[in-house]
């Protein structure tokens, strides 16, 4: 049976989008993991972290679980993700969360400090073109102080290997086939949910009114990343993790 959770609790609609996401990208949780494992190897274990495009908080969460002294700032425009993080997170001081277009120039003059020690986003930057990409490495650079890291989760495919690109996809949508077919929620399913609950109808409809169904944006490869990266003033990037479609590259300032 498809699972509902309209009228549920915020940990309920918290759950339920990790859920939808990693039907999309099951290995989801082993890139956090090592996004988190390189934050404590080069900023330690009590680190002022932005959360950039943080949707309903999924990064954050883990960090918080994972690292009890840190602390986080979640940043996005998306009105109805951020309603659900700011239900989840109600009790938590250890997180701030700010609305913000990141492709408005001034976008960072909203957030609580001038500096972090790391910034991480996952799934989220390829709704940006190069060219709004590229302004914000070069915001990043700026706002990652010294000694800091970035740490960008995200599409990077390789249009290299055409056949070993088609063989994945096929492997991976025959398994999401069979995953819809035992009940899984695809994005479209889940953001009708989202309309269903009176909690979140306004901000879902605010939603559509700003993105549609899905942003636009770009999906370079790794080494385009890494390149734009050191070109904004990062001393060292590099992939850190990858699978066939996606890859976690990093940037130490």
């Amino acid at each position: 049976m498809t699972d509902t959770v309209v009228g549920a609790d915020w940990q309920a609609w918290q759950n339920s989008w990790d859920r939808q996401q990693e039907w999309y990208l099951p290995d989801r949780e082993e890139r956090f993991r090592v996004m988190l494992d390189m934050v404590e190897a080069l900023v330690g274990p009590a680190p002022r972290v932005l959360d950039l495009a943080c949707g309903t908080g999924s990064i954050s969460d883990r960090l918080l679980k994972r690292l009890p002294k840190a602390e986080t700032v979640g940043v996005d425009l998306d009105p109805a993700l951020l309603a659900i993080a700011e239900g989840h997170f109600a009790d938590e001081p250890r997180i701030r969360l700010v609305r913000a277009d990141l492709k408005d120039p001034h976008w960072t003059a909203k957030l609580p400090y001038d500096s972090y020690d790391a910034v991480l986003t996952a799934t989220a930057l390829h709704w940006l073109h190069t060219e709004d990409l590229r302004a914000l490495y070069g915001q990043l650079g700026e706002l990652v102080r010294d000694g800091g890291v970035f740490l960008n989760a995200d599409h990077m495919p390789d249009a290299s290997t055409p056949r070993i690109n088609a063989a994945e996809r096929a492997f991976r949508h025959a398994r999401m086939d069979a995953a819809k077919a035992a009940g899984a929620v695809d994005w479209a399913e889940w953001w009708q949910q989202a309309a269903a609950d009176p909690r979140l109808a306004a901000a879902t409809a605010e939603r559509f009114e700003i993105y549609g169904e899905h942003a636009d944006g770009d999906t370079p490869t790794a080494a385009w990343h890494t390149q734009v990266l050191r070109d904004a003033g990062f001393a060292e990037a590099r992939t850190v993790w990858a699978s066939p479609t996606d890859a976690l590259v990093m940037a130490l300032r």
